[in-house]
């Protein structure tokens, strides 16, 4: 069984930074075989992605409004993904979910692992 562990949300000023982890363990999960999202879902709106990497290649996307203040990156020995977080605004208040799956996709539903979710928020 595949398990992902978001971890490194809180409380953070606008400008301010976070790093977010997600730890995936479970026997049988290749992890140069998959792409790592992480997403975010703030209060009701839909869950949307902000970055994915490509484990194998390491290949990189991010959405517009994350460009340049996030870097997504990954540490094969540790099996994690981070979310480096800069200048965080109050419109990055949000669960943030990273997830598994076999491509890059900006569509939660190609993912096939979550992990459980941690929150930001962000004040003004």
């Amino acid at each position: 069984e595949v398990q992902l562990q978001a971890s490194g949300g809180g409380l953070v000023q606008a400008g301010g930074s976070l790093r977010l982890s997600c730890q995936i363990s479970g026997s049988g999960f290749n992890f140069d075989d998959h792409v790592i999202g992480w997403f975010r879902q703030a209060p009701g709106k839909e869950r949307e992605v902000s970055s994915c990497i490509s484990s194998s290649d390491r290949s990189t996307f991010y959405t517009d409004n994350v460009r340049g203040r996030f870097t997504i990156s990954s540490d094969h020995a540790k099996r994690t993904v981070y979310l480096q977080m800069n200048s965080l605004k109050p419109e990055d208040t949000a669960v943030y979910f990273c997830a598994a799956g076999p491509a890059f996709s900006n569509i939660a539903s190609d993912y096939e692992n979550w992990g459980q979710g941690t929150l930001v928020t962000v004040s003004s």
